[in-house]
């Protein structure tokens, strides 16, 4: 049963399940192993808080006005125009007759006219306002594949997690890195760093044995998860204070946050 119980974990169907991309049969193992065996529900419970902290990208919504924009067109209706026919002398009544037939025959087509030229129109809005439907769904079916294999980066068994807080110079700075020595990958992802004025910026750092080397610059209004480029044997992470135009010149009196990348070995 411990080799199952394994085997389970190791099989993905619990990231599929999230996401909901299980098969009925599918779902029915994954809830009898969440339900019977605490390690399943624990990881689950893991699953859930990283798919929280992925989904900060936000996938484009669909449009809130597509569905009353279709229906107000739909309920348009154009006023009738009444013509009234002046009659200066007496005329026959067929006469009258033909002639009130022929205006009424004229209103109707150009009313008929009129009313398929502007359902046309509303043919050709609801078509454009498919078509964008369509592509919101396909943009949220991409983004959606991309925060599952995103993560599956983070729940990566060989995948190691460092929590960055700042120090008293920023309290308030927090950041998550992820490092998997295995596949050589890092990320980091960007919780909340301190206003600084607009000629300085906040850089994350990685220090090696003889060296520091500069990995790039953290934003706060870029809050995802990103990319940093992995170095093999670096002993820490830190984030300095840089100051545009200073090139590499930024020293360790600008450090605000420091984590080592040993204690996890």
């Amino acid at each position: 049963m411990e080799t199952k119980l394994h085997s389970f974990l190791n099989s993905n169907l619990l990231n599929k399940y999230l996401v909901g991309e299980t098969s009925y049969d599918e779902t029915k193992e994954v809830e009898f192993f969440i339900n019977n065996y605490p390690e399943v529900a624990s990881a689950y419970e893991k699953l859930q808080d990283n798919l929280e902290l992925i989904a900060k990208a936000g996938a484009v919504d669909v449009p809130n006005d597509v569905l009353s924009n279709i229906l107000e067109a739909l309920n348009e209706s154009n006023d009738t125009k009444v013509i009234q026919l002046v009659q200066n002398k007496k005329t026959p009544w067929y006469s009258i007759a033909a002639s009130a037939a022929a205006v009424l025959f004229a209103v109707t087509s150009f009313m008929l006219y009129q009313k398929n030229l502007q359902l046309a129109d509303e043919n050709n809005v609801v078509v454009d306002e498919i078509f964008d439907l369509r592509s919101d769904i396909e943009n949220n079916n991409s983004r959606l594949s991309e925060l599952s294999r995103e993560l599956n980066k983070l729940n990566n068994p060989d995948a190691k997690k460092y929590v960055i807080n700042g120090n008293a110079r920023a309290k308030n700075l927090k950041t998550v890195a992820y490092i998997n020595p295995v596949e050589k990958t890092s990320m980091i992802d960007v919780i909340a760093l301190p206003q600084l004025p607009k000629n300085q910026h906040y850089e994350i750092w990685a220090e090696l044995q003889d060296r520091m080397v500069n990995l790039g610059i953290l934003d706060e209004t870029d809050r995802r998860l990103k990319p940093i480029p992995y170095m093999e044997d670096a002993l820490a992470l830190s984030i300095k204070i840089g100051t545009s135009g200073d090139g590499e010149n930024t020293t360790d009196d600008n450090e605000v946050a420091e984590v080592s990348l040993k204690e996890k070995e």
